[in-house]
């Protein structure tokens, strides 16, 4: 599957096509196309902005024209947050990665379009692509760096074609308690609550014990944190004595 192009029209900032590329390599893209850069090229202030990200500089490609820049492409997105009068389909950047994704399945080659910093691409540029990518932004404020802008779109390109978990299911260097350490440590907070007469009346005594076993269950601690709780206790029991 051949990831998509990003081809960044007319640039004009060194310094965001710098953070285009670290946005890029961030999220594992590394074919970038610049069309025109107002600065020329290359650029030093591209590649101090890169940080780390200079291959991504050092491998793009360098056109005079869109029309060049996307010639080989099968399906070309084009980045605006401005409304056009040109009749595409207009996707979100999650809906255009997964269909980005279904034609690069399939061999095709994919370009996505951005455009200059202050107005975004014109009119001509964006009658040249197939369908037109829109972010949800706030409209009384829809513009985006192009450095965020190539962000988003990499993220998603990334997030539909990594299998990453939705939530975080360990800690590192973490070591958690096993069940029978959590049992144990109810087993003794049960046993004290018991002393004290917390567990009354006793016809709600049976539910009480489930409550507090779900909730230690729940906490997900760890071998310390089990070990501070059956210190407490016993610190507790002592004074008491």
């Amino acid at each position: 599957m051949i990831p998509p192009a990003f081809i960044l029209v007319r640039p004009q900032m060194g310094e965001n096509i710098g953070a285009a590329a670290r946005a890029m390599l961030n999220f594992g893209l590394e074919r970038m196309r610049i069309v025109d850069p107002r600065d020329g090229w290359p650029n030093p202030k591209a590649n101090a902005m890169a940080s780390g990200a200079g291959r991504v500089l050092d491998a793009a490609g360098l056109f005079p024209d869109v029309q060049s820049a996307i010639g080989d492409c099968d399906f070309v997105f084009a980045t605006t947050a401005r409304g056009r009068e040109l009749t595409k389909p207009v996707m979100t950047p999650e809906r255009a990665m997964e269909y980005a994704r279904a034609l690069a399945a399939e061999g095709k080659r994919v370009g996505f379009m951005f455009g200059p910093e202050r107005a975004g691409l014109e009119n001509e540029d964006v009658a040249l692509a197939n369908a037109i990518v829109t972010v949800p932004v706030n409209p009384e404020f829809p513009s985006l760096n192009l450095g965020q802008c190539v962000l988003l779109a990499a993220y998603e390109w990334r997030r539909q074609t990594v299998d990453v978990p939705a939530e975080v299911t360990h800690m590192a260097r973490t070591d958690f308690a096993t069940a029978i350490e959590v049992e144990k440590l109810g087993d003794h907070f049960e046993e004290r609550l018991d002393e004290a007469g917390f567990f009354f009346p006793p016809s709600k005594a049976d539910g009480m014990r489930l409550a507090l076993r779900n909730m230690w269950s729940r906490l997900n601690l760890t071998r310390a944190e089990v070990q501070t709780f059956h210190g407490m206790l016993r610190q507790i029991l002592r004074k008491r004595g």
